[in-house]
């Protein structure tokens, strides 16, 4: 129990004081041992969604919002053919990212690759972009910002692009994961009721019907694409679906 998660990850310490830390610092402390912790988004999932992008293309410009170490903008190289750029408040986060991308190194044909340090709630873009994606980051924004969310990244995209992020069913009320992220939430609220600065990290915050409803008033046209890698559930419904939400031309 010294360490979390892998032997690379963080201790249990640095994982304390990264929780009683603001979300900017608390992924300013984490950013170097991020990618060896379960709050990545695995693989399969980065690798299931480049598929389903590929098939909803092409593209020239993209941004993978609230980037993180980077792990979506390695999605958007696949698929994108002009330029990329990775836009997150973390300045610790970004320079991950940076130096994880200049080892691997350019390939030719490859898109331009930027790095941009704003708040995904006030992004300092033009329409420039035919896609925008994002993983794992919704959990740190409350539902009463959603709708200014949606509204900056509708401002960003063209005519026409597109908003496309995973989204995985919840867990049945009887299943062991349904009750730790109730509890996970629960032990958050009260974190942030006695302690400044809060921590913003809910994690069964983010749903589905209210998500969609809040896309269409923000101007998108939505659909749901299933992620077929991942199979379906014993009633049938997909385990992991895409959100495809539409910019209208």
């Amino acid at each position: 129990m010294t360490r979390m998660f892998s032997p690379e990850g963080p201790s249990l310490r640095e994982l304390a004081v990264q929780a009683l830390s603001s979300v900017e610092r608390g992924y300013d402390l984490l950013a170097p041992k991020f990618d060896h912790t379960p709050f990545r988004t695995p693989d399969s999932v980065l690798e299931a969604v480049t598929s389903a992008l590929d098939r909803n293309g092409p593209y020239d410009d993209g941004l993978d919002l609230c980037c993180g170490t980077g792990a979506g903008v390695d999605v958007l190289a696949e698929v994108c053919r002009r330029s990329v750029t990775g836009v997150d408040f973390s300045a610790g986060m970004l320079d991950i990212a940076v130096a994880r991308r200049r080892e691997r190194g350019g390939e030719a044909g490859a898109p331009r690759v930027d790095w941009v340090r704003a708040d995904a709630r006030a992004l300092p873009f033009a329409p420039a972009f035919d896609l925008v994606v994002s993983f794992g980051a919704f959990g740190h924004f409350l539902p009463a910002e959603l709708p200014g969310l949606f509204a900056q990244v509708h401002s960003v995209l063209r005519p026409g692009g597109i908003f496309a992020f995973p989204l995985v069913a919840p867990p049945r009320p009887v299943s062991v994961e349904y009750w730790m992220l109730l509890g996970f939430d629960a032990v958050m609220r009260v974190r942030n009721a006695v302690w400044r600065p809060p921590f913003v990290m809910y994690y069964r915050a983010f749903r589905l019907g209210e998500v969609r409803g809040e896309l269409a008033r923000a101007g998108f046209r939505v659909e749901l694409q299933v992620l077929p890698e991942f199979g379906r559930r014993r009633d049938g419904s997909p385990r992991v679906r895409m959100v495809v939400a539409r910019r209208p031309d």
